[in-house]
């Protein structure tokens, strides 16, 4: 599964860091939360290293849609039912802001953006309540939405809310763009290079990977669950899973992004390339590690687009990871009570564009005394902390289930025969979870007990890879971690 925008986007390599390094603020992820807050920063004089894990956009961002909105499916009106039309128009503010500094960067840069129509609709009669609650809602803050009856697409439609003059963009290209601005502000940016450890020694935040050890006064953490997380920010969001593919179609394209009001989630935009315009469809979403089979998620995506898009050719097909905050807004602030010098951005539920950019702003401005007037948006876990408590049970319930029923599964089971190619299999060798699969023709056997909390792993049948129920962690089939709050690999 490899994502359009990466097949299509050649992205130079950076080298591993080598040795020990310091700096005056070290940023943990190179999506854009991390790259934002890195150029802002170096653009002001600071020193800065970025530490990737992987590749440039190799997760979240590399993998959206990279819808530019401030119509957000239902998300107005999930804010304001639990925190009220004041912190709605707060949050809206913050996403304007991050609206407007995306879009200037693109045309400072020349990257191509499409100003298009942003479009919340009904699938069924039974939706459009949910439509005309995110229609009043934004109308209360002052956005110029507008209901409509019908849609000119072929699926089916039962009216919506559009906001016109909105925008989409090709994510890796402003990465690409994001990290040539770092270099040439004096910052640094090393690939495969995993942060693994934090302490602090002589009043410096020091960051440990395998390659060396880089010390700062200060760090940013701008991975989509916070590593280091000590305030228990995972048990804040819930980590969700959705499927994406791109399709060149033999008909005409609908020239609107569309997200669905209701469930299963569809949300579509086209995308235009040197030979024809491209239709990327997505949805199917799932809590991380806690269905049956997600390659079942993946194919009833695709069935849906060859039901209404008949001739439709795949081309690309991928998933990407997102968090949703149980108090439905994103956190930014410190991952340890008290200790300011280690900051974090999480739980853009799915609309990182306006909202990574306007927390990268945030985090830059309370490194450089410079903050916004409008991030106290970002610091609705505390404010909202009482309104959220229900939910908060609800989600931590679902936690503490599937870890008490990973660990009883395995009283049952005892070692197998090796598991055939493509599938993986939890099972007990004397008192040891042990999880093996067989991928492109090597098996592999490692723990099957997650490195961040002990829950019990599940196997991804639709991308042949290790996934804990509790916080989303995800591995590789030999082990890697492929996304956290993990950052140890899984012991064989």
């Amino acid at each position: 599964m490899t994502s359009f925008w990466l097949a299509g986007t050649p992205t130079p390599t950076r080298l591993p860091l080598a040795g020990d390094i310091e700096v005056d603020t070290v940023v943990i992820g190179a999506g854009i939360v991390g790259l934002t807050t890195a150029l802002r920063l170096a653009e002001q004089g600071r020193e800065v290293a970025v530490l990737e894990a992987r590749q440039i956009g190799a997760v979240t961002t590399g993998a959206s849609t990279a819808k530019i909105s401030l119509l957000q499916g239902t998300r107005a009106q999930s804010i304001a039912r639990r925190h009220g039309i004041a912190v709605l128009s707060t949050y809206l503010a913050a996403n304007q802001a991050g609206f407007d500094w995306l879009l200037d960067f693109c045309i400072d840069h020349e990257i191509a953006t499409q100003r298009v129509p942003a479009a919340t609709y009904a699938q069924n009669a039974g939706e459009f309540a949910a439509v005309r609650a995110e229609y009043e809602a934004t109308r209360a803050v002052g956005l110029p939405t507008e209901l409509i009856d019908e849609f000119d697409v072929p699926f089916p439609t039962r009216g919506g809310v559009r906001l016109r003059e909105q925008a989409q963009v090709d994510p890796v290209a402003v990465l690409t763009a994001l990290a040539a601005d770092i270099e040439a502000s004096g910052g640094r940016i090393f690939e495969s290079t995993r942060a693994r450890r934090l302490r602090r020694r002589e009043g410096r935040v020091v960051i440990g990977t395998d390659q060396g050890e880089v010390s700062a006064a200060n760090a940013v953490v701008a991975t989509g669950s916070p590593v280091f997380d000590r305030l228990g920010l995972a048990a804040q969001l819930t980590a969700q899973r959705s499927y994406l593919a791109a399709f060149q179609v033999p008909g005409p394209i609908p020239q609107e992004m569309f997200i669905s009001a209701g469930r299963p989630i569809r949300s579509l935009r086209w995308c235009p390339t040197e030979a024809d315009d491209v239709l990327l469809v997505g949805g199917s979403g799932h809590d991380v590690g806690r269905v049956d089979s997600e390659a079942d998620h993946a194919r009833e995506l695709l069935d849906w687009t060859n039901r209404w898009f008949p001739g439709a050719q795949l081309l690309d097909r991928w998933s990407a990871q997102d968090y949703h905050p149980i108090s439905e807004l994103p956190y930014v602030g410190a991952v340890q009570l008290g200790a300011d010098e280690v900051q974090c951005a999480t739980g853009f539920a799915k609309w990182g564009m306006t909202n990574g950019v306007a927390a990268a702003l945030v985090l830059a401005g309370r490194l450089t005394e410079r903050q916004p007037t409008w991030s106290r948006a970002y610091d609705g876990w505390r404010s909202g902390a009482v309104k959220s408590l229900v939910a908060g049970v609800q989600a931590n319930t679902a936690v503490a289930r599937h870890m008490s029923t990973g660990w009883l599964h395995l009283l049952g089971t005892d070692a197998g025969t090796t598991p055939p190619e493509g599938e993986g299999r939890v099972e007990r060798r004397g008192l040891h979870p042990t999880a093996l699969c067989t991928v492109a023709g090597a098996t592999h056997t490692v723990s099957a007990v997650c490195t961040h909390l002990r829950g019990i792993l599940n196997w991804n049948d639709a991308e042949k890879t290790w996934d804990c129920p509790l916080h989303g962690s995800r591995f590789a089939p030999d082990g890697a971690v492929l996304e956290g709050p993990a950052t140890a690999p899984l012991p064989h």
